[in-house]
């Protein structure tokens, strides 16, 4: 741990542990909070170096002998969907997805509960209760969202809103250059829907219409097949060691 000043943020090292991504591998993390007035441009400022919101922490990885983790961002203004995507947005073009504040409701845990159970049952968040749950949402001091999507209603081109159940929800942080979706969770008996990658195109209409040139996606593992399909949202960035470059599809 150093310090640089009383203002600025301290900074620390976990221990390793096993790696969710490749077997064989250990991580470690180095982690700030984000608390108090200044949480928010702090929050900017480490997303833009790579490091990921989880309640008021930030963090990033730091294994030894291993850069594997790439920081991946999507370039919104030049984003033009694939066949494939279009596809997607046609099959959910029944459902409307209604930005609330950051605040844990029942129907937002029962529908976690069942995408975990379904998805992740041996992962690290799989005993998270509704207590856990409800900190991952409003233990903030960033500016963050929710957004819940439903069925469209006959009303919902005037309210924005849609009505019926949950079928799927993100967390989203609101960034001074873009959209961070720092968790997202849907039906799992809604599989044909491709409710996942229909949320990051959701937010790539988002972060266009208000102004917001990338949309954050948080970590790529070349290898691992949790995080092989944010390749496929193109043109991206990733953070190497000389800042953000851009990558194509071949290139990976």
């Amino acid at each position: 741990m150093s310090e640089i000043g009383r203002d600025n943020p301290q900074f620390y090292l976990t221990a390793p542990t096993a790696c969710p991504y490749l077997p064989g591998k250990y991580e470690r993390k180095v982690f700030t909070h984000l608390v108090g007035e200044k949480a928010a441009a702090l929050n900017d400022i480490l997303t833009q170096g790579g490091f990921r919101r989880s309640q008021n922490i930030a963090y990033r990885p730091a294994c030894e002998a291993c850069k594997a983790c790439i920081s991946v961002r999507v370039r919104v203004d030049e984003f033009r969907p694939s066949r494939s995507f279009r596809r997607i947005y046609r099959r959910n073009s029944d459902l409307i997805g209604e930005e609330v504040l950051p605040q844990p409701s029942a129907d937002q845990y029962a529908l976690f509960r069942d995408y975990l159970d379904s998805r992740h049952a041996e992962g690290g968040m799989a005993e998270m209760t509704v207590l856990d749950y409800a900190m991952m949402v409003e233990d903030t001091h960033v500016e963050t969202r929710v957004i819940e999507y439903r069925r469209r209603s006959i009303d919902s081109a005037l309210t924005g809103r849609g009505r019926g159940p949950l079928v799927a929800v993100a967390l989203t942080d609101i960034l001074c250059d873009g959209l961070s979706m720092v968790y997202s969770f849907f039906d799992p008996e809604a599989a044909d829907r491709s409710l996942g990658t229909f949320m990051i195109l959701d937010h790539i209409e988002r972060a266009r219409r208000l102004g917001l040139p990338y949309v954050y996606l948080g970590y790529w593992v070349s290898g691992s097949s949790k995080m092989g399909y944010k390749i496929r949202f193109q043109p991206q960035e990733h953070l190497t060691g000389t800042g953000w470059t851009r990558v194509d599809e071949s290139e990976t």
